[in-house]
């Protein structure tokens, strides 16, 4: 699995690449599938104050892409915001796949 982290106008420091990893090994833990990771965190001019820090997480599976972004003032909390979402969306895509895959056939 390949994790890419890429900033704008923000300097990723080594505890929020932690913070990051840390979170995101849920989702690996959920899901054993998961080929790459792309995160872009960004601070936006936004005039609202709560909107400014941005993150955003693409996860490539195996037949699958999906994608969460999340808004907050603090950008450990857009972090976790933007981590919980996808962990979410992992969850039930999951059991999409494993629904599909152990359907057993009704005896007529």
């Amino acid at each position: 699995m390949n994790l890419k982290i890429t900033s704008h106008h923000l300097e990723i420091t080594p505890a929020m690449r932690s913070h990051l990893d840390d979170k995101l090994q849920r989702i690996k833990n959920h899901f054993d599938q998961v080929m790459t990771i792309s995160v872009i965190l960004s601070i936006n001019n936004e005039k609202e104050k709560n909107l400014r820090n941005h993150a955003e997480i693409t996860i490539h599976l195996k037949g699958k892409d999906l994608f969460a972004e999340a808004h907050h003032e603090d950008m450990y909390h857009a972090m976790d915001l933007v981590v919980d979402k996808l962990d979410r969306q992992v969850i039930k895509h999951k059991e999409k796949v494993q629904d599909h895959h152990h359907q057993t056939l009704k005896n007529s």
